[in-house]
Protein backbone atom coordinates (compact mmCIF):
# COMPACT_ATOMS: atom_id res chain seq x y z
CA UNK A 1 0.00 0.00 0.00
CA UNK A 2 2.82 2.40 0.90
CA UNK A 3 4.48 1.71 -2.45
CA UNK A 4 1.28 2.54 -4.32
CA UNK A 5 0.91 5.79 -2.39
CA UNK A 6 4.49 6.76 -3.29
CA UNK A 7 3.76 6.05 -6.97
CA UNK A 8 0.67 8.26 -6.84
CA UNK A 9 2.79 10.98 -5.25
CA UNK A 10 5.24 10.74 -8.14
CA UNK A 11 2.35 11.05 -10.61
CA UNK A 12 1.11 14.18 -8.85
CA UNK A 13 4.61 15.72 -8.97
CA UNK A 14 5.18 14.85 -12.62
CA UNK A 15 1.75 16.12 -13.60
CA UNK A 16 2.68 19.48 -12.12
CA UNK A 17 5.71 19.85 -14.43
CA UNK A 18 4.17 18.35 -17.58
CA UNK A 19 3.26 21.62 -19.31
CA UNK A 20 6.69 23.30 -18.98
CA UNK A 21 8.30 20.26 -20.55
CA UNK A 22 5.92 20.38 -23.46
CA UNK A 23 7.54 23.71 -24.43
CA UNK A 24 11.03 22.27 -23.76
CA UNK A 25 11.79 25.16 -21.41
CA UNK A 26 13.11 23.82 -18.10
CA UNK A 27 13.90 27.21 -16.54
CA UNK A 28 11.84 28.13 -13.53
CA UNK A 29 9.98 24.84 -13.29
CA UNK A 30 7.16 25.05 -10.73
CA UNK A 31 7.62 22.14 -8.36
CA UNK A 32 4.57 21.41 -6.25
CA UNK A 33 5.07 18.00 -4.67
CA UNK A 34 2.02 16.46 -3.10
CA UNK A 35 1.83 15.75 0.57
CA UNK A 36 0.41 12.49 1.81
CA UNK A 37 -2.76 14.35 2.85
CA UNK A 38 -3.33 15.37 -0.76
CA UNK A 39 -3.02 11.85 -2.14
CA UNK A 40 -6.30 10.31 -3.23
CA UNK A 41 -7.61 7.58 -0.99
CA UNK A 42 -7.38 4.16 -2.58
CA UNK A 43 -10.79 2.65 -2.90
CA UNK A 44 -11.04 -0.79 -4.42
CA UNK A 45 -14.75 -0.14 -4.96
CA UNK A 46 -14.04 2.63 -7.47
CA UNK A 47 -15.76 2.49 -10.83
CA UNK A 48 -13.93 1.02 -13.88
CA UNK A 49 -13.99 4.51 -15.40
CA UNK A 50 -12.12 5.92 -12.39
CA UNK A 51 -9.55 3.12 -12.51
CA UNK A 52 -9.07 3.69 -16.25
CA UNK A 53 -8.48 7.40 -15.64
CA UNK A 54 -5.80 6.56 -13.09
CA UNK A 55 -4.00 4.36 -15.59
CA UNK A 56 -4.08 7.11 -18.18
CA UNK A 57 -2.63 9.57 -15.71
CA UNK A 58 0.11 7.12 -14.90
CA UNK A 59 0.98 6.66 -18.59
CA UNK A 60 1.00 10.42 -19.09
CA UNK A 61 3.33 10.82 -16.11
CA UNK A 62 5.62 8.13 -17.50
CA UNK A 63 5.80 10.02 -20.77
CA UNK A 64 6.72 13.20 -18.90
CA UNK A 65 9.56 11.37 -17.16
CA UNK A 66 10.88 10.11 -20.50
CA UNK A 67 10.72 13.61 -21.93
CA UNK A 68 12.49 14.95 -18.87
CA UNK A 69 15.33 12.53 -19.42
CA UNK A 70 15.59 13.56 -23.07
CA UNK A 71 15.78 17.33 -22.39
CA UNK A 72 17.99 17.05 -19.34
CA UNK A 73 15.91 16.93 -16.18
CA UNK A 74 18.33 17.92 -13.39
CA UNK A 75 19.57 14.86 -11.52
CA UNK A 76 18.39 12.33 -14.09
CA UNK A 77 21.75 12.10 -15.84
CA UNK A 78 23.87 12.74 -12.78
CA UNK A 79 25.10 9.16 -12.62
CA UNK A 80 26.19 9.23 -16.25
CA UNK A 81 28.28 12.35 -15.65
CA UNK A 82 30.19 10.77 -12.78
CA UNK A 83 33.64 9.80 -14.13
CA UNK A 84 34.44 6.10 -14.02
CA UNK A 85 36.96 4.94 -11.48
CA UNK A 86 40.38 4.24 -12.99
CA UNK A 87 40.94 0.58 -13.90
CA UNK A 88 43.37 -1.57 -12.02
CA UNK A 89 46.82 -1.67 -13.57
CA UNK A 90 47.75 -5.08 -15.04
CA UNK A 91 50.06 -7.32 -13.05
CA UNK A 92 53.11 -8.22 -15.12
CA UNK A 93 55.16 -11.35 -14.50
CA UNK A 94 58.34 -12.74 -16.07
CA UNK A 95 57.97 -16.31 -17.34
CA UNK A 96 60.17 -18.85 -19.08
CA UNK A 97 58.60 -21.31 -21.50
CA UNK A 98 59.89 -24.00 -23.81
CA UNK A 99 57.91 -23.72 -27.03
CA UNK A 100 58.66 -26.17 -29.82
CA UNK A 101 61.91 -26.96 -27.99
CA UNK A 102 63.00 -23.32 -27.97
CA UNK A 103 63.43 -21.47 -24.69
CA UNK A 104 61.42 -18.26 -24.50
CA UNK A 105 61.67 -15.61 -21.79
CA UNK A 106 58.87 -13.06 -21.68
CA UNK A 107 57.13 -10.65 -19.35
CA UNK A 108 53.37 -10.95 -19.67
CA UNK A 109 50.16 -9.75 -18.11
CA UNK A 110 49.08 -12.49 -15.71
CA UNK A 111 45.66 -12.51 -17.43
CA UNK A 112 47.14 -13.44 -20.83
CA UNK A 113 46.01 -16.79 -22.18
CA UNK A 114 48.53 -19.17 -23.69
CA UNK A 115 46.75 -18.83 -27.03
CA UNK A 116 47.11 -15.04 -27.05
CA UNK A 117 50.75 -15.36 -26.03
CA UNK A 118 51.45 -17.72 -28.94
CA UNK A 119 49.61 -15.64 -31.51
CA UNK A 120 50.17 -12.06 -30.38
CA UNK A 121 53.58 -12.20 -28.69
CA UNK A 122 55.38 -14.99 -30.56
CA UNK A 123 53.67 -14.83 -33.97
CA UNK A 124 52.87 -18.56 -33.86
CA UNK A 125 49.51 -18.21 -35.57
CA UNK A 126 48.95 -21.86 -36.44
CA UNK A 127 46.88 -22.27 -33.27
CA UNK A 128 43.51 -20.72 -34.03
CA UNK A 129 41.05 -18.76 -31.92
CA UNK A 130 37.68 -20.29 -32.71
CA UNK A 131 35.33 -19.79 -29.78
CA UNK A 132 37.65 -18.57 -26.99
CA UNK A 133 35.56 -20.69 -24.59
CA UNK A 134 37.27 -24.08 -24.86
CA UNK A 135 34.40 -25.56 -26.84
CA UNK A 136 35.68 -25.97 -30.40
CA UNK A 137 39.27 -27.26 -30.04
CA UNK A 138 40.74 -25.01 -32.75
CA UNK A 139 43.31 -23.77 -30.21
CA UNK A 140 44.51 -27.27 -29.18
CA UNK A 141 48.23 -27.52 -28.42
CA UNK A 142 50.30 -30.05 -26.51
CA UNK A 143 51.64 -29.32 -23.05
CA UNK A 144 54.10 -31.94 -21.88
CA UNK A 145 52.62 -34.25 -24.51
CA UNK A 146 49.01 -33.83 -23.43
CA UNK A 147 46.46 -31.85 -25.39
CA UNK A 148 45.00 -28.72 -23.84
CA UNK A 149 42.79 -25.83 -24.90
CA UNK A 150 45.26 -22.97 -25.01
CA UNK A 151 42.46 -20.39 -24.92
CA UNK A 152 41.56 -21.55 -21.38
CA UNK A 153 45.14 -21.92 -20.14
CA UNK A 154 46.89 -18.93 -18.63
CA UNK A 155 50.38 -18.40 -19.99
CA UNK A 156 51.81 -18.22 -16.46
CA UNK A 157 50.45 -21.71 -15.75
CA UNK A 158 52.64 -23.08 -18.55
CA UNK A 159 55.79 -21.90 -16.73
CA UNK A 160 58.44 -24.61 -17.12
CA UNK A 161 56.31 -26.83 -19.38
CA UNK A 162 57.13 -28.02 -22.88
CA UNK A 163 54.61 -26.56 -25.33
CA UNK A 164 54.23 -28.03 -28.80
CA UNK A 165 52.18 -26.23 -31.42
CA UNK A 166 51.36 -27.23 -34.99
CA UNK A 167 54.54 -25.43 -36.08
CA UNK A 168 56.58 -27.75 -33.86
CA UNK A 169 55.14 -31.01 -35.26
CA UNK A 170 56.64 -30.55 -38.72
CA UNK A 171 57.17 -28.21 -41.62
CA UNK A 172 56.69 -28.30 -45.37
CA UNK A 173 59.94 -30.17 -45.88
CA UNK A 174 59.47 -32.62 -43.02
CA UNK A 175 55.81 -33.36 -42.25
CA UNK A 176 54.83 -35.48 -39.28
CA UNK A 177 53.02 -38.78 -39.85
CA UNK A 178 49.74 -37.21 -38.72
CA UNK A 179 50.11 -34.25 -41.06
CA UNK A 180 50.82 -36.59 -43.99
CA UNK A 181 47.82 -38.75 -43.16
CA UNK A 182 45.49 -35.74 -43.04
CA UNK A 183 46.76 -34.70 -46.46
CA UNK A 184 46.43 -38.18 -47.94
CA UNK A 185 42.87 -38.64 -46.65
CA UNK A 186 41.76 -35.05 -47.28
CA UNK A 187 40.94 -34.61 -43.60
CA UNK A 188 40.05 -30.94 -43.93
CA UNK A 189 38.21 -28.41 -46.06
CA UNK A 190 38.73 -24.77 -45.07
CA UNK A 191 41.64 -25.77 -42.83
CA UNK A 192 40.85 -23.41 -39.96
CA UNK A 193 40.35 -26.19 -37.40
CA UNK A 194 43.01 -28.48 -38.91
CA UNK A 195 45.97 -27.43 -36.68
CA UNK A 196 43.92 -28.27 -33.59
CA UNK A 197 42.68 -31.51 -35.17
CA UNK A 198 46.24 -32.61 -35.96
CA UNK A 199 47.54 -31.75 -32.49
CA UNK A 200 44.62 -33.65 -30.96
CA UNK A 201 45.18 -36.69 -33.21
CA UNK A 202 48.87 -36.68 -32.29
CA UNK A 203 47.99 -36.80 -28.60
CA UNK A 204 45.34 -39.47 -29.26
CA UNK A 205 47.95 -41.84 -30.70
CA UNK A 206 50.26 -41.28 -27.73
CA UNK A 207 47.35 -41.89 -25.32
CA UNK A 208 46.51 -45.13 -27.11
CA UNK A 209 50.13 -46.26 -26.85
CA UNK A 210 49.99 -45.68 -23.09
CA UNK A 211 46.72 -47.61 -22.82
CA UNK A 212 44.66 -44.65 -21.62
CA UNK A 213 40.90 -45.18 -21.61
CA UNK A 214 37.92 -43.24 -22.90
CA UNK A 215 34.20 -43.34 -22.14
CA UNK A 216 33.78 -45.82 -25.01
CA UNK A 217 36.36 -48.11 -23.41
CA UNK A 218 34.18 -48.42 -20.31
CA UNK A 219 30.97 -48.73 -22.34
CA UNK A 220 32.37 -51.63 -24.35
CA UNK A 221 34.20 -53.22 -21.42
CA UNK A 222 37.55 -53.04 -23.25
CA UNK A 223 39.52 -51.52 -20.40
CA UNK A 224 42.78 -53.40 -20.93
CA UNK A 225 44.55 -51.48 -23.69
CA UNK A 226 41.44 -51.11 -25.87
CA UNK A 227 41.57 -51.31 -29.64
CA UNK A 228 41.25 -47.91 -31.29
CA UNK A 229 38.09 -48.47 -33.31
CA UNK A 230 36.19 -45.83 -35.25
CA UNK A 231 33.94 -45.40 -32.23
CA UNK A 232 36.98 -44.81 -30.03
CA UNK A 233 38.40 -42.33 -32.55
CA UNK A 234 35.15 -40.36 -32.69
CA UNK A 235 34.94 -40.19 -28.90
CA UNK A 236 38.57 -39.21 -28.43
CA UNK A 237 38.38 -36.55 -31.16
CA UNK A 238 35.00 -35.20 -30.02
CA UNK A 239 36.56 -32.12 -28.44
CA UNK A 240 37.55 -30.83 -31.88
CA UNK A 241 34.78 -29.38 -34.03
CA UNK A 242 34.97 -29.24 -37.83
CA UNK A 243 32.37 -26.76 -39.03
CA UNK A 244 32.91 -27.93 -42.62
CA UNK A 245 31.89 -31.47 -41.65
CA UNK A 246 35.04 -33.30 -42.73
CA UNK A 247 34.60 -35.86 -39.93
CA UNK A 248 34.58 -39.03 -42.12
CA UNK A 249 37.93 -38.10 -43.62
CA UNK A 250 39.36 -37.11 -40.23
CA UNK A 251 38.38 -40.51 -38.82
CA UNK A 252 39.89 -42.19 -41.90
CA UNK A 253 43.17 -40.31 -41.40
CA UNK A 254 43.43 -41.37 -37.75
CA UNK A 255 42.34 -44.93 -38.55
CA UNK A 256 45.16 -45.25 -41.11
CA UNK A 257 47.67 -44.11 -38.50
CA UNK A 258 46.39 -46.66 -35.99
CA UNK A 259 46.59 -49.45 -38.57
CA UNK A 260 50.16 -48.43 -39.40
CA UNK A 261 51.30 -48.86 -35.82
CA UNK A 262 49.98 -45.68 -34.29
CA UNK A 263 53.23 -43.71 -34.56
CA UNK A 264 52.66 -39.98 -34.57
Amino acid sequence: MAGIRRSLGAICFLSSIRKPFESHDTRGLPVTPCSEDELPELNDAGSPEQRELTRREFLAASGVLSAGTAVGLPGVTHAEETPAAPGRAPTMMPITLSINKQKRQLTVDTRTSLLDLLRENLDLTGSKKGCDHGQCGACTVLMDGKRINSCLTLAVVAQGAEITTIEGLGDEANLSAVQRSFLEHDGFQCGYCTPGQICSATALLDEAQRGELSVVSFETGNTSKPAITDKEIKERMSGNICRCGAYPNIVAAVRALVQNGGAA
